[in-house]
């Protein structure tokens, strides 16, 4: 039976492991000569359930070499951190990114057509910009595959540069207060600068220029304020109604001015809501 031949094996082990130490085998006085050999109770002994190998624990689970182990240790947290980074990549080529980088480029146009006084298409090529942002936002909102990390960081930063060449455009033409353009350009400086930083402190190390710069690699999803939207539609609406003044003669209107107070009012409303509910704009991507 297995079980016996385990038994005289081991009574055989226990003899060859009683040598004296230091001693070799056929030199000198060893323990192992006092062992008599494996009595023959032995084999009946080890046939009881509770002295065979498995219970004796003489087998042992079989153990991968150190090196597997070690590699598969290190492979564990590569596996890992490609899956992150696997997770943090997407696709930037969105129909509303695509839209909102269009805007970017009519933002120049429109600032040349300002200053040169050519209101009437100027008005025009207004009207496509806001139809791009009303268009870029409504394909995000119905289509879950549209919506990107980048296009919530793009989008505003869109509409920021826009609404800063306009103003500018508008107080060169002296359309719009100095006092007013000089609030919200101030105002858009901080929220671009604070977008920047919060991109580099969720960006995984190592943090490589390459990386910091790479649109595909996204990060944070910003969530602007309420009061964020109400100013943006509110210094739009100042816009367009500006560049229409000179060509349905009401710049002196009382009204455009009320909009002027209105228009820095909910500016600085804006900035401070970005202040007190900063952490709670931005959901950051990467798992920490």
């Amino acid at each position: 039976m297995l079980a016996s031949r385990v038994a005289r094996g081991s009574w055989g082990a226990l003899r060859g492991a009683a040598w004296a130490p230091g001693a070799r085998r056929g030199e000198g006085c060893a323990l192992g000569a006092l062992l008599p050999p494996a009595p023959c109770c032995l084999r009946f002994v080890a046939e009881r359930r509770w002295l065979r190998p498995a219970a004796l624990g003489l087998w042992r689970p079989r153990t991968r070499p150190r090196s597997q182990r070690s590699d598969a240790g290190q492979g564990a947290p590569e596996s890992a951190a490609g899956g992150s980074a696997a997770r943090l990549y997407e696709n930037p080529w969105t129909i509303p990114n695509m839209l909102s980088m269009t805007r970017i480029g009519l933002a120049p146009v429109l600032g040349y057509l300002i200053i040169e006084e050519d209101f009437n298409i100027a008005l025009g090529v207004f009207a496509l910009a806001g139809l791009t942002d009303l268009l870029d936002g409504f394909i995000a909102r119905n289509w879950a595959n549209q919506k990107s990390a980048l296009g919530s960081a793009l989008d505003p930063l869109a509409d920021k540069i826009l609404i800063s060449i306009l103003y500018i455009s508008l107080t060169y033409a002296d359309l719009i207060p100095v006092s007013l353009t000089y609030l919200i350009i101030s105002r858009d400086i901080m929220l671009i600068a604070a977008v920047f930083y919060v991109r580099y402190l969720t960006l995984p190390t190592p943090r490589t220029l390459a990386k910091y710069f790479n649109p595909c690699y996204a990060t944070a999803r910003l969530k602007p304020t309420f009061i964020s939207k109400v100013n943006t539609a509110v210094q739009l609406i100042l816009v367009a109604a500006s560049l229409a003044a000179p060509v349905f003669n009401y710049a002196d209107s009382i009204y455009l001015q009320i909009l002027w107070y209105f228009t820095a009012f909910t500016t600085a409303a804006s900035a401070y809501s970005y202040y007190h509910y900063g952490r709670k704009t931005v959901q950051v991507i990467k798992d920490r």
